[in-house]
């Protein structure tokens, strides 16, 4: 028999045997009985002196030698009916372990098990079922339905309705179309569909998460450990207090008594079922956590990186523009530039190579390619020497033309990003792109900060000016841009000198900072292979808020935990205080250790589920009196603002320029505070008050947008200062216009809810 079912076995052997004796005993065959119930026990001790000392050879702590103490006491005493029921009570208690855990692993299991073996490869109107060891990137495969995806690959049929419930833990299914990127592990739900392969089996997406599931299931988490630990503090002052007993008393069963309540079954179940638990419910939600130390670590986070590009943003850049410097033809620039794009995997390449095919533009192979990481590539395309990147990488000569400047600035106030092109050492052009926030992404970072993060950090490779514009609309405490992989590892070290730290990226370039870390969390499951060495944490649904269910449930996970070791070294020590003063027997009291273990064990198993919401409180009136009194004191400044959005254009340019930099001192100093302290100190208060998971989100938003405008003025104002010409007062008034019509609403929206807050 495997070791698996031993605890069953001594559990139906420890049960036969008392109830052997039992009956031995009524038949009044007391010998018969002591040797059914000395057979059962003796076996059990032997189980856990074995135990102990593979235990003690490995130099962990065993903590089963009390409960070994407690049946060696028992049969010296000659109390057979005691050790057999503390063998029943010990075999039950393993046994509850035993299928608790079972049920516990169930998903990471799941995961694990359904992984394909094999798949379906069509080579012209051949079909025939190959290992999926055996795929190579390029190969067609059909996935009939009902099959798992087996590699990472492009559809190639019209539509398939995929079932996604392994990777991301919806259980809609999802419709995806021509051309898009389907993830190994995904079922089809659907007609069959055809597959070109993009990855090896060994390289796809559930690959990494196979690994990882399997490291979860394997690990065993310090926490365990440290109630080992506590185990062995109990057991010199178990045999302390057991000694005094019999000291005092001169009867020799309370010792034993106060042994058989002692036996630390609670602190030997309740940490690795929660733990157990809980990395099986993270899994539930599409979040695989690599083991028992991750969890605990990312339970004591208190500060937060997070890389830009794929993180705080889709990572799905899109080409929004093309601007050409001088008689240039938009169209073949950006088939230049996408020939050379060719050559690199990077996102911004990809997205030039998929927007000349959507115009189907003629593509050609680039040749002396070389590749700068974070920069740019340079190469020859037909014979021209193309350079495509930053523009101190594209643009080689030392000065930088007007057009260049106005380029960089408009990107600036419209937070986008750029590649200039430089063709045979002429700036041709620039391609702008789009990367929106993730609309999860500040709702997420609030929540974030009521779960107890306090300190919230953007790294990014992007310039200071562009990079500003997400952090405001994301809510972001401190922004570090401009920095190279080597750059945010640095400030990654830094910041876990100070708190425990995580740090979420993309799971690819971000892997030697996410090692960094704390913990690490690589967001979406096709990072999960780059990142299954580097990154404790795999979201692997690519949604930034399963984040704040990882945290959630991780520190109520190790709450639980903390909670079983405490419940029961305390209730051990009452029932040992009670026994120790003559009040409890022996036989008593392994039933009452029973007990014990039956809760614990049942309060373990509370973090499969998910934790109650908290209740609301009611805020107090001083709060609403005093924001409202700001609103009052802050209508000088809004009536400033009303005015210069009326008529900045027509003043004159002298007066324009004073009149603007007074406003943005002025909006600053007081408006921009005064949201900020709404955001940070009065809207925690009021989410207590209200229903739901995070009423305030659209206020919260226009806080955001309030900064992100009052900061955009601000570069306006700087740049229409020191040169009129480079900024239109059109431009400014028209910027005015939309900073006035945003506080006024969102002044009218507080005050509609202070009214509502008031007569509750």
């Amino acid at each position: 028999m495997s070791n698996k079912w031993l605890d069953p076995a001594l559990l139906l052997l420890t049960a036969l045997t008392l109830l052997a004796g039992g009956i031995a005993q009524v038949a009044q065959k007391p010998d018969w009985a002591a040797m059914c119930w000395l057979s059962g026990s003796l076996v059990m001790a032997v189980v856990l002196l074995v135990e102990i000392v593979r235990r003690l050879a490995r130099r962990e702590a065993g903590v089963d030698l009390i409960a070994l103490l407690s049946i060696g006491a028992a049969l010296v005493f000659e109390q057979m009916l005691v050790a057999a029921v503390i063998a029943l009570m010990l075999a039950s208690g393993r046994t509850l372990e035993f299928f608790t855990a079972q049920r516990a692993d169930r998903e990471l299991r799941a995961l694990v098990d359904r992984a394909p073996r094999f798949a379906w490869l069509q080579e012209l109107n051949d079909l025939r079922q190959i290992p999926v060891e055996q795929i190579q990137p390029g190969q067609t495969l059909l996935v009939r339905l009902g099959e798992v995806v087996p590699v990472d690959g492009r559809l190639l049929s019209p539509t398939a309705t995929l079932d996604e419930s392994a990777l991301s833990g919806e259980s809609l299914p999802v419709t995806r179309r021509e051309g898009e990127v389907l993830r190994s592990g995904v079922a089809n739900a659907g007609a069959p569909i055809q597959l070109l392969a993009t990855q090896t089996a060994a390289q796809s997406t559930y690959a990494g998460v196979v690994r990882l599931a399997e490291a979860a299931r394997r690990s065993r988490a310090p926490f365990v450990r440290l109630a080992d630990r506590y185990a062995l503090l109990f057991i010199p002052l178990t045999l302390l207090i057991a000694g005094l007993a019999w000291l005092w008393s001169g009867d020799p069963l309370r010792a034993l008594a106060v042994l058989v309540v002692a036996t630390p079954c609670p602190l030997i179940l309740a940490v690795p079922i929660a733990i157990m638990s809980g990395i099986s419910r993270a899994a539930r939600r599409g979040i695989l956590i690599k083991d028992g130390a991750t969890l605990e670590a990312l339970a004591g986070a208190k500060q937060l990186f997070l890389d830009k590009t794929g993180t705080l943003t889709s990572g799905h850049a899109r080409l929004q523009s093309v601007e050409v410097n001088g008689q240039v033809d938009p169209q073949h620039l950006l088939g230049l530039a996408a020939s050379l794009a060719q050559a690199s995997v990077h996102p911004i390449s990809q997205a030039i190579v998929d927007a000349a095919r959507q115009l189907r533009l003629p593509l050609s192979a680039p040749q002396e390619v070389e590749e700068s990481p974070g920069s740019g590539l340079c190469g020859l395309i037909e014979g021209r020497r193309v350079r495509l990147g930053t523009l101190s990488f594209a643009h080689t000569e030392a000065s930088v033309s007007d057009w260049a400047t106005a380029m960089l600035r408009q990107m600036d106030y419209s937070a986008c990003g750029g590649s200039f092109v430089e063709v045979d050492g002429n700036l041709a052009g620039l391609l702008v792109f789009s990367d929106s926030l993730r609309r999860e992404t500040p709702q997420t970072l609030r929540r974030l900060r009521n779960s107890g993060i306090e300190r919230i950090v953007m790294l990014t490779g992007d310039r200071l000016e562009t990079a500003e514009m997400i952090a405001l609309s994301a809510g972001i405490d401190e922004l570090r841009a401009g920095l190279t992989p080597e750059d945010k590892v640095r400030a990654v070290q830094e910041g876990c000198t100070r708190a425990s730290t995580l740090m979420v990226g993309d799971g690819i370039n971000d892997a030697p900072a996410l090692a960094a870390a704390t913990v690490g969390v690589a967001m979406g499951a096709s990072g999960a292979t780059a990142s299954a060495e580097a990154a404790g944490v795999v979201l692997l649904v690519d949604r930034l808020d399963r984040l704040v269910e990882a945290l959630e449930i991780a520190r109520r996970t190790r709450h639980i935990a903390l909670q079983g070791v405490l419940a029961g070294m305390g209730l051990s020590l009452l029932a040992m205080t009670v026994a120790a003063l003559g009040y409890l027997p022996p036989l008593a009291g392994a039933v009452v250790q029973e007990v014990i273990d039956v809760f614990i064990i049942i309060n373990a198993l509370r973090a499969l589920g998910s934790s109650a919401g908290p209740g609301l409180r009611r805020l107090a009136g001083e709060h609403i009196d005093r924001l409202q009194d700001e609103h009052s004191q802050l209508a000088t400044v809004l009536s400033d603002l009303h005015q210069l959005a009326g008529d900045f254009a027509r003043r004159p340019l002298e007066q324009a320029q004073t009149d603007l930099q007074e406003l943005v001192d002025k909006l600053q100093a007081s408006l921009a505070s005064h949201e900020r302290d709404d955001e940070n100190i009065l809207y925690p208060l009021l989410t207590l008050s209200m229903p739901g998971e995070d009423p305030l989100s659209a206020l919260s938003y226009g806080h955001r947008e309030i900064f992100r405008h009052i900061h955009l003025l601000a570069r306006m104002s700087s740049d229409f200062s020191a040169d009129p010409t480079t900024v239109p007062a059109e431009e400014i008034q028209h910027q005015l216009i939309r900073l006035d019509t945003l506080v006024q609403l969102h002044f009218d929206q507080e005050e509609e809810l202070f009214r509502y807050l008031d007569r509750r």
